[in-house]
């Protein structure tokens, strides 16, 4: 048999880096599924851990309207579609429409438990915490104190 053309070899070999490439992408995903953090400061509240990571400035965040939800029962802000981000079973992280149309903001692991803040910016942070009362009290604390 004629050897196979070097066209075959640089195939298997980019197949071979896409699918390594994913495979560090998974693994960096599992890893940080369980080490993402939300940090109250006087500058606003922080978001660590993954590619939605970010800081919102207390100011772009409506306090007055900040609740604590149940995603189960609170239909109208249960997330219905995926735009940008991670949708797993029991956690979903990243840019999501709501079913009452709103874009939101979601780290949620317990759909029980979620601190649901409004933005100025025109879209909501869902997070899921241990006490999503103290988040939101924290918050507003402060604000206050600025």
């Amino acid at each position: 048999m004629i050897p196979a053309a070097s066209k075959s070899l640089w195939f298997f070999a980019i197949i071979s880096l896409v699918l390594l490439g994913v495979l560090v992408l998974m693994i960096w995903l599992a890893w940080s599924m369980q080490h993402v953090r939300f940090t109250v400061s006087h500058e606003g509240l922080r978001l660590q851990g993954d590619l939605y990571g970010r800081l919102i400035p207390l100011q772009s965040l409506k306090l007055d309207e900040a609740v604590v939800t149940n995603l189960n029962t609170d239909t109208d802000h249960q997330p219905t579609r995926r735009t940008m981000g991670t949708g797993l079973p029991g956690y979903a992280a990243g840019w999501f429409t709501l079913r009452n149309g709103a874009k939101a903001l979601l780290y949620v692991t317990d759909r029980t438990r979620v601190a649901r803040l409004p933005t100025t910016e025109g879209y909501s942070v869902m997070l899921s915490v241990t006490d999503p009362a103290a988040l939101i009290a924290a918050l507003r604390s402060q604000s206050e104190s600025r």
